[in-house]
């Protein structure tokens, strides 16, 4: 099963993802920046969405490919792009496709799926395959870097209660209308790792009405060695694990796992 968290399901999304402040403020692009600059060659980012780690990797000098599902999420990518200055546009190819199953007739130095973006693999085939296509596009020795989160098991073994959760403050768009949003786990499938999550935008207008918009989803979720485990059948090997991206260690409660991961075979 791939759902892509919704982004190819759902209009909204291309529109209201740069407006979540959780997003825009995440701490991951300065280690994915520093990794790409040390590849000395061409970049791929799989579920590159909206741009939010592709600009800023291009404006740093990187020769960027970004490869995302979603049509909506790669309109406002576009969009984006078209603003910035002519040298970094040349630097930046854009693809739709799926990260399962893809061909872009070309390898890079280091591939990269920043912000959870693997976690919406949920079959372990797709998993095997999303892996596998990496390491054909990748030199030998290239890099992949990608982020999970840690699981905590408290909060996979609460009950479930329905309430919504507030991660986003009421705050204006640039258009004048409001903008919120919450989010709630709905379903617990223990035994194939992932939950149902919604994440619900509420949308009012100049005229007050609020409009409801929801983006329903699986989560995957993994442990440490079950990754160890996937990436070694698909011909790589860990080099560094962090726990978050300020490159503390892993331990118990960090909230991050951050994989730098070296191919050293073909497959």
């Amino acid at each position: 099963m791939t759902n892509y968290g919704g982004y190819e399901a759902y209009p909204f999304l291309g529109e209201l993802y740069d407006y979540v402040p959780g997003y825009i403020q995440r701490k991951d692009r300065d280690l994915f920046i520093e990794y790409c600059q040390a590849a000395d060659g061409k970049i791929l980012e799989l579920g590159c969405g909206t741009g939010r780690i592709l600009i800023p990797v291009a404006q740093a000098g990187c020769t960027v490919t970004g490869l995302d599902m979603s049509e909506y999420m790669l309109a406002r990518c576009r969009e984006k792009v078209a603003e910035l200055n002519d040298d970094v546009q040349k630097r930046i190819q854009l693809i739709q496709g799926n990260m399962a199953d893809f061909n872009i007739g070309e390898t890079f130095r280091t591939a990269i799926i920043p912000f959870r973006a693997f976690q919406h693999l949920i079959d372990f085939k797709a998993q095997l395959s999303c892996f596998k296509n990496v390491n054909r596009h990748l030199k030998l020795h290239g890099r992949l870097i990608f982020d999970l989160f840690q699981v905590n098991l408290k909060i996979i073994t609460k009950p479930l209660t329905g309430e919504e959760h507030e991660d986003t403050p009421e705050h204006e768009l640039p258009d004048g209308r409001k903008f919120r949003r919450t989010g709630r786990i709905v379903a617990y499938h223990r035994t194939e790792q992932y939950n149902d999550v919604e994440l619900i935008h509420y949308v009012t207008d100049k005229n007050g009405k609020t409009e409801r918009l929801v983006q329903a989803f699986p989560m995957r979720y993994f442990f440490k060695y079950e990754v160890y485990h996937l990436l070694a059948l698909c011909g790589f090997e860990v080099v560094e694990l962090f726990g978050d991206f300020d490159k503390s260690p892993l331990g118990d409660d960090s909230p991050e796992m951050i994989f730098i991961a070296e191919k050293t075979k073909e497959i």
